[in-house]
This record gives C-alpha cells, structure tokens and sequence, in this order.
C-alpha cells in the first residue's frame, strides 16, 4: 500500500474550480464558513447538527458559484477531529465530496493570556489551516487517516477491556481503603470466597465491621464480579473470533505477534488494531504515534531534553512500556534486552533504567513493527511452543 503523506495535500488546489468549506462543530450546532468562487464575500451558515442540511447548503453554494462563472470541479470539506469522530467525512465521501478530518494539536492559537475564543474565530483558523495544506505548504497542519466503520468496530474490545480493568483495579483498591480505616489489611477481594469471609471480618478492636460499611462492601464484590464477567466474555470472544476467521483482516497479523513469548492476545490486538495496522511511513513515524520519541529544548547554546512528548497514541505508549518490562523476564535472549542490559551496567546513574525501558519500548515497537509487516524476525526472539 502507498504511503499518503497527510500533512500536506498531494491534488494541486485550483481555486477558481474549487469550493472550500469549513465546519465547527458542536452538540447544538454547525457553523460552516466557505470560500466560493465567483462570491465577493466569505458565507457563513450556522446550521442544526445534521448531515443532511450541510450537504444541501454546499450543493447550494455550488450552484451560486456556477451561476457567477465559476464551474465547481471539487468541494473540499474540513473539520477538527472531536468528540463526533469520523462519521460525517464517511458520510460526505460517499457522496462524493472530498472530506479531511484536521489533526487538532497541528492548528497554531494564538498564545496571549486571555484571547478571543467565537465559533466563528475556531472558524476562520480552520479555514486558514485548510488553505496552507490545500497548498501544499510543508508542516502547515496535518489531517487524521480517516478509518472505516470496521476499523473503528476493531478498536472497541480492546479499549472496552483496559477500561474495565482499570475499574476493576479502582474497585479492589476502593475496597481494601476501606477496610484499611479498620485496621483490617490481609482481605483479599479478588478471592473467589471474599463475599463469604466478608462476616468473619473483625476490626482492631475486635468487633465486626459496621452495618453500612459491610453493606457498601457486598456491593462492590457483586460489582466486582460483573467487571470480572465481562472481562472474561470480551476476552472469550476475541479468542472465538480469531479461531473462526484467523485469516480475516488484521486477524493474520495479531497470531502472528501472539507466538512471541510474553506477548499475549490481548496486547498483540491492541498493537494491530491501534497502530501496526496503520499505513505508517517508517520507523520514525511509528515511534512519534506512540509517543515514545524525546523533545528537545534548544536555544542557541542551552539544550536539554524535556523528556516524552506523548503526543501520540498513549494506549500504545502504555502498552509498549509495559510489555518491555515484560520482555526483561521472558526474552532475556534477545538482542534488545542485552542492549538494555548493558546499557543500564554501564550507566552511572541507578534511575537511568526507567529512562532506558522508554528507550526499549521504543526499539521494541519499531522491531515488532517490522515483523508484522516486512516478516523481519528480531533478533534472539523466543517464540511460544505449540501445543
């Protein structure tokens, strides 16, 4: 698949054929603002939030610009990526309209204490961002990679899965604070029997627990239970899906990245389905998606390095941390942990070694990278056995 270089647009923008649009959107409302050939002015429309009214409102100012002169060749729609997601550039690309979804962090504001903030001021920055990519002015602003409803669709289990495990790690931490305050520490909710030694519990002084506290507690362990259910089923179905169609989509490339020793179905999925799977440019392009690429401070002769930028996909980020954690204890053998190794031997400092895992993590993501799409075996690698 050829790389779509998304920071600037690779079609040559002819204006006098081209109507360009911009959208700020909002639960309530739409604000489109547009460029249109032929008009002497800048239209403005302030519309409810549905689909169908926009698409008439452009196809209105299409005909406009063909009555001024102006046939319309191209219609360019923008808006910032938000909370409504991709839905309407689907919704206007099949219609045939060309739709981009602008990266937010890539649109310069203004950087006074106080500065005037309108749907209509969003508005015009929208516009100029649109014009400089349109252009193809390098580093103008960057548009997101539009996925389709199916690739979206693959994300939900795995992001539904680290959200009940947080809850569920919230929920036992909860749970052991509050029979900490009576000076009970060995409880252990997690246990199958918990809701059953929940009465032979006694505080420091001996006494059981009190009436509302007990009844908080039995609340939470059938919480507790449910997280721990649902857990299970996403992670069943996963399991099920991937038996059923292990040819099916990005399914070849997560089975392959399961038979790593101490990489399990559950980060190879989230791998795939949130970063490898993407048309990523190279090596460096893969560690700046995760965030796992330094930021440095330089002025004339001060330079220092401000740590992370974590500008990019922080599941991915906190998923490759941990998982080179992991590869310390399951891959002892392999290239990128002596690099480590040797590294934090040779370093002067004890706390370089959280500083290195990030430099692992990174290492780690690129070489997996290029074993899921170029076959690039890393380097002293373990696989699983087959049973």
């Amino acid at each position: 698949m050829p790389f779509d270089d998304l920071s600037k647009s690779l079609v040559v923008l002819d204006q006098d054929s081209t109507l360009i649009s911009t959208v700020e959107l909002s639960l309530s409302s739409w604000l489109v603002a547009s460029l249109v050939p032929g008009l002497g002015r800048r239209p403005q429309k302030k519309l409810d939030p549905k689909p169908e009214g926009l698409l008439s409102l452009l196809l209105q100012w299409r005909d406009a610009a063909v009555k001024a002169g102006h046939p319309i060749s191209r219609i360019v729609v923008a808006f910032e990526a938000g909370r409504d997601g991709f839905w309407l550039a689907r919704f206007l690309r099949s219609r045939g309209i060309e739709a981009h979804v602008i990266h937010a962090s890539s649109i310069p504001v203004k950087r006074e204490h106080r500065r005037a903030k309108s749907d209509r001021l969003d508005n015009l920055l929208l516009m100029r961002a649109l014009l400089g990519w349109l252009r193809g002015e390098e580093a103008h602003c960057s548009m997101v990679a539009v996925p389709t409803s199916e690739e979206e669709d693959a994300k939900r289990p795995s992001r539904e899965h680290e959200a009940l495990v947080g809850a569920r790690t919230g929920l036992v931490n909860r749970m052991k604070a509050s029979l900490i305050r009576f000076g009970i520490r060995a409880f252990k909710p997690g246990l199958r029997k918990a809701a059953e030694a929940l009465d032979g519990l006694r505080t420091a002084e001996g006494a059981p627990l009190p009436p509302h506290t007990l009844a908080e507690l039995r609340r939470d362990l059938a919480r507790l239970r449910l997280i721990r259910a649902q857990i299970k089923e996403i992670e069943t179905q996963r399991l099920t899906r991937l038996e059923a169609a292990p040819g099916h989509g990005p399914h070849p490339m997560i089975l392959l990245l399961a038979k790593v020793l101490g990489l399990g179905v559950e980060t190879a999925d989230m791998l795939v389905n949130e970063a490898l799977s993407r048309n990523l440019r190279d090596r460096r392009a893969v560690g700046r998606y995760a965030g796992l690429t330094g930021s440095p401070d330089e002025s004339g002769r001060k330079r220092r390095e401000k740590g992370l930028a974590r500008a990019g996909n922080a599941r991915v980020r906190r998923g490759m941390v941990q998982l080179a954690w992991r590869f310390l204890m399951f891959q002892k053998d392999c290239a990128l942990v002596r690099w480590f190794r040797d590294k934090v031997a040779a370093a002067p400092r004890r706390d370089l070694r959280k500083t290195l895992i990030v430099a692992l993590a990174r290492k780690l993501l690129i070489a997996l990278w290029r074993y899921a799409t170029q076959g690039v075996v890393p380097e002293g690698v373990i696989f699983k056995q087959a049973v």
